[in-house]
């Protein structure tokens, strides 16, 4: 499992030529940092780098506090449809991703006022898919966090909560002050799973990017500098540009990783 990543850090220092040849040598000859350089350039890495954050931080918080909200609602309040609502739910974790793209893309493509789209989504420019919007509103609310959240929250004693309803909190400051302080770990386990799944996804935004290159993200940005140019001379800088890529991923999980285990384990106890 470790070798692929050793050999695409030994990789990100070979030189023209080094990558692939026949017998394979996992070291490079000399050690430079000069694919970095060009990654930067020739990736425009710092562009790349930037949407992915936004994007990725983004959906990530947008997950979280909906999936809280929603995860708290079905939990402890008592209203009518709840369980059709979250059994609907659930179904939307049954659907292929795949099955929506075309359906969600119509929708980021005709959005109303946007684009230069008139109140009925016609007439405009592209609508949402000319901004990075069209890259995270369709991943804003996720129905496993939902469906991770209220699974954790059923747990908590309804006691506490009428404690709290008694000293006088409305539902906001119960949700705020009392439930979210004790979702700690399985929050952190939600945002990392958000937080990686978001920085490495590649289908939706090489869709939405096609059109225009400013709205590429880090996996689409390198996989297409590997596709129309050299191998040869480009790989070693493309696999500088995953050690890159890589980096802020691994860096957020090893900083959450105990949080991760722990909010597992609860999960999978309550």
């Amino acid at each position: 499992m470790v070798m692929p990543f050793l050999d695409m850090v030994m990789s990100s220092f070979k030189g023209p030529g080094e990558y692939g040849v026949i017998p394979y040598k996992l070291l490079p000859e000399s050690f430079n940092l000069d694919n970095y350089r060009e990654a930067f350039s020739q990736l425009e890495l710092l562009r790349l780098f930037r949407n992915s954050v936004i994007v990725t931080v983004s959906v990530t918080v947008s997950v979280l506090v909906t999936s809280s909200m929603a995860g708290y609602a079905l939990a402890k309040l008592r209203f009518r449809g709840r369980a059709v609502i979250f059994r609907f739910i659930l179904a939307t974790m049954m659907l292929p991703p795949f099955l929506l793209l075309i359906p969600t893309f119509l929708i980021m493509l005709n959005w109303p006022l946007a684009g230069g789209n008139d109140i009925l989504g016609r007439g405009g420019d592209g609508g949402l898919t000319t901004s990075l919007i069209a890259l995270i509103l369709p991943f804003a609310v996720s129905g496993f966090g939902i469906f991770l959240m209220r699974q954790f929250m059923v747990s908590l004693p309804d006691e506490m909560l009428e404690a709290a309803k008694i000293d006088g909190a409305n539902q906001w400051q119960t949700w705020r002050l009392i439930v979210l302080p004790q979702t700690k770990p399985v929050a952190i386990t939600l945002g990392l799973i958000t937080f990686i799944g978001t920085w490495n996804e590649y289908i939706w935004t090489l869709l939405i990017s096609s059109s225009d290159p400013d709205l590429q993200t880090l996996p689409v940005g390198i996989q297409l500098l590997q596709s129309f140019l050299d191998p040869d001379r480009t790989m070693p800088i493309v696999m500088a540009g995953l050690v890159i890529s890589t980096l802020p991923v691994l860096v957020v999980f090893l900083l959450f990783q105990k949080y991760y285990v722990r909010g597992v384990v609860l999960s999978g106890l309550k």
